[in-house]
């Protein structure tokens, strides 16, 4: 553990206002960093003797809707070299936008797009920023806390008119019997099997 917050309290020393917060938490350590700085921070974390943290393992958001800077962008690192993790958070709105760090580590183009996806959350300088897991005409983003349970409309292909169709979600419960009894009570109906056990 303290050699973890030593790491942190060097990595805020060398990035003075770029870094605002390190603690460690279950094994790792966690880095609070401004958001118009990621791409420093990243490039010291990848480059940086005493950190090299090369891989990068996940992009992904966290939505706090009662916050004024809603998102949280969550960075993920590993250093082979070093065995250790490390995890980079910053803060962003709805509609300001982050650098994409594709130039720092090119296996996070995947990563961002499936943020932007579920969550919305812009990136700059991104090569290809569009929806990843969802349908092309999709309306919203499926993680954001007011998104409705149900969704909006459903997609699946229709066998009669042979082609994709779009349909409002509806979630239909006639297959679901509810006996309100209480199980001591017992069913008013036969369950299966029940038969040959009262037949004598």
């Amino acid at each position: 553990m303290t050699d973890l917050s030593e790491l942190g309290e060097t990595i805020k020393a060398a990035l003075p206002g770029a870094v605002t917060g390190a603690s460690v938490a279950y094994g790792e350590l966690t880095l609070q960093a401004e958001a118009g700085e990621i791409i420093r921070v990243l490039t010291h974390l990848r480059d940086d003797p005493a950190c090299l943290f090369r891989n990068i393992i996940d992009i992904c958001g966290v939505d706090y809707p009662g916050r004024q800077k809603r998102f949280d962008v969550v960075y993920h690192l590993m250093s082979p070299k070093h065995n250790r993790r490390i995890r980079i958070k910053i803060q962003t709105d709805e509609t300001t936008p982050v650098a994409s760090a594709t130039d720092v580590f090119t296996g996070a183009l995947w990563f961002e797009r499936e943020t932007y996806d579920l969550y919305g959350v812009l990136f700059t300088g991104h090569p290809d920023l569009r929806r990843l897991l969802t349908d092309y005409g999709f309306d919203g983003h499926p993680l954001r806390k007011d998104f409705p349970t149900s969704g909006f409309v459903e997609v699946r292909y229709d066998d009669e008119v042979k082609r994709v169709v779009y349909e409002p979600v509806r979630l239909p419960q006639e297959f679901r019997q509810f006996d309100f009894l209480s199980p001591w009570e017992g069913t008013d109906y036969v369950l299966p099997g029940d038969e040959k056990a009262k037949a004598n």
